[in-house]
């Protein structure tokens, strides 16, 4: 399969031909493995206090002599620790159980579960290449969402990646026909839950993904576009080519990053 070459121009420079992880078939089974994986592995792990609502004195006796005790009374069997007593008779105050105030939770989160997940190597290499595939199948893009130029797919020249200031690059985005994607992303949703109140208000839509070959003034003039992420092969994974487990991010690759990938993710 070849796919021209475009300048910062939007000029034809030439048509090259795509390596063959880029014609691999699109496995979504892999790709939700894969972002699943990395997902659970990113997870900050919690738990609860292990004595938490257990630090308590609530023993209370069954027998049927014992002077503290609640035989015979009529009582429920749930825990109770005593505040007061007049000879035999207490008063008493639910404790330690999870239906009284203050007891511990019936089934709290455990501090020591372990999230992460493993993903053979194979596999993850597999899925990495079949989201590769679906990044030049424009049906599939659109499907996402993202607005496309009616030229997509194609590649850019290597000479983008010395483009050091941000205003260039939205120059060159627009210049390249990605201004209604990047339109898109004006739209920030107001996230749902407790996330509102730990510094993540607001949901962006993705939008484009530079994959560049090395480190390159491209890395801090487009880091701070909305939507917009930019990565070297060598970080290549799943969850960057299909967020939320979606194949077929809008991803515009240099050719010298095309010249990598074919030395990589073989399997």
């Amino acid at each position: 399969m070849k796919i021209p070459v475009f300048d910062k121009d939007k000029r034809e420079l030439k048509q090259k031909e795509m390596p063959k992880q880029f014609s691999e078939k699109v496995r979504e089974d892999l790709i939700h493995r894969a972002v699943v994986t990395i997902q659970s592995n990113s997870r900050q792990p919690y738990g609860a206090y292990e004595r938490a609502g257990m630090n308590v004195s609530a023993k209370l006796s069954r027998r049927r002599k014992d002077w503290k005790g609640s035989y015979g009374h009529g009582m429920a069997r749930t825990p109770r620790k005593s505040l007061s007593h007049r000879g035999t008779r207490f008063n008493w105050v639910g404790a330690l159980a999870p239906n009284t105030r203050g007891g511990r939770r019936a089934h709290p989160p455990k501090a020591d579960r372990i999230w992460d997940k493993k993903l053979n190597t194979k596999e993850r290499r597999k899925a990495i290449c079949s989201a590769l595939s679906a990044t030049i199948i424009p049906e599939m893009v659109k499907s996402r969402g993202h607005k496309l130029p009616k030229e997509f797919p194609f590649l850019l020249s290597t000479d983008i990646e010395t483009i050091d200031k941000t205003k260039d690059v939205m120059t060159l985005l627009k210049t390249l026909g990605f201004k209604e994607d990047l339109d898109r992303t004006d739209d920030k949703i107001l996230r749902a839950g407790k996330g509102k109140n730990r510094g993540r208000p607001y949901k962006i839509k993705k939008s484009i993904l530079f994959v560049v070959s090395k480190n390159c003034p491209l890395n801090k003039s487009a880091l701070n576009i909305s939507g917009v992420d930019i990565v070297t092969p060598d970080h290549l994974n799943a969850e960057l080519l299909a967020p939320g487990n979606n194949p077929g991010r809008l991803t515009l690759y240099t050719e010298g990053a095309v010249d990598k990938i074919a030395d990589m993710f073989k399997y």
